[in-house]
């Protein structure tokens, strides 16, 4: 664990939730073992960051109990910058996993209420945004409730205006809003953010009518510096001003994918932050996303530049030698 000795270059906000998932195969009915951790896009992206070298920070809101202890815990055991408000009228939320079967994972959220969708633009501090380099946001939070969509919507804000570049991750949940009410509001925080990451059915809930590689492209005429489109084991596609820039994926052995994407972001915007070609970028990023799949857990397995180095490079990884 690295300690942060300056203003994090990443900040993230979001609710992270404590996870409980079954250690077998099969559903939630038969099920008799179950684990217990916590899991939250924003934070996956943070703890990502952080084991990639880039100091982050993570906000947002927990209950007043165990679970809520819990988030905190283990966010601040990897090294992050943890601002939390303790919310003592709401509980933390919770998502249980199952696996259906050996090719399949099924999540169930809880989080109506919670403490983390009470998230508000009073819960950010002065200069928490403004000092960093950039801000990391999700669809999640724009989705999870009207005072989480305002607290996103004036960090943004505050991000501008300190030139602060703005990520955003689509990250649609059919479960927080149907298509027809999400899009058009997913679409208003793309068109505010400088990278803009998202899947093929993503980009085409947001630019509806057209195909992912249009949908990017359309964003880009609007003013996006960067639309990454995420095609998991098929790779990955920058789109800029320049050009487009593709990366193919990598084939491995799958265990769970949920997180895959949390990852796949962390590794690109490490690259961003340490100078890398997007190519190189994009390459750190699939290995990332491949990484995390081959084990269980939604954050757990995010990788370390070493490992990502060995991955990448066989012949560097002194058991193969």
């Amino acid at each position: 664990m690295r300690p942060i000795l300056g203003p994090p270059r990443v900040v993230a906000v979001g609710e992270t939730m404590a996870l409980m998932r079954t250690r077998e195969i099969g559903s939630l009915r038969h099920a008799h073992d179950l684990t217990l951790g916590i899991g939250g896009a924003e934070s996956n992206v943070a703890i990502g960051l952080q084991r990639l070298g880039i100091d982050a920070s993570w906000l947002g809101r927990v209950g007043d109990d165990p679970l809520g202890e819990r988030v905190v815990r283990e966010l601040r055991a990897e090294g992050l910058d943890v601002r939390v408000v303790v919310d003592s009228t709401a509980p933390t939320g919770l998502m249980i996993k199952e696996r259906p079967t050996s090719a399949s994972t099924a999540v169930y959220y809880y989080r109506a209420g919670s403490a983390g969708s009470r998230l508000a633009p009073g819960d950010l501090p002065p200069g928490w945004v403004e000092e960093a380099d950039v801000l990391h946001v999700s669809g999640i939070s724009a989705l999870v409730s009207e005072d989480a969509r305002e607290c996103i919507s004036e960090a943004i804000e505050r991000a501008h205006s300190a030139g602060v570049l703005v990520s955003f991750d689509i990250n649609y949940r059919s479960a927080l809003a149907p298509c027809e009410v999400a899009g058009p509001i997913l679409r208003s925080f793309a068109e505010r953010a400088d990278l803009v990451f998202g899947g093929p059915e993503e980009l085409n809930l947001i630019v509806p009518g057209l195909d992912p590689a249009d949908a990017a492209q359309r964003l880009v005429r609007g003013g996006r510096r960067e639309v990454i489109l995420k095609r998991g084991a098929d790779g990955a596609a920058v789109f800029t001003p320049d050009g487009v820039t593709e990366a193919a994926g990598f084939i491995v052995d799958v265990v769970d994918t949920v997180g895959a994407g949390d990852a796949f972001v962390a590794g690109y915007l490490s690259g961003h932050l340490q100078g890398l070609s997007i190519a190189e970028r994009l390459r750190r990023a699939n290995a990332c996303g491949a990484l995390l799949c081959m084990s269980p857990g939604d954050w757990e397995s995010s990788p370390r530049s070493a490992e990502v180095e060995r991955f990448c490079n066989p012949a560097l990884d002194p058991v193969s030698r």
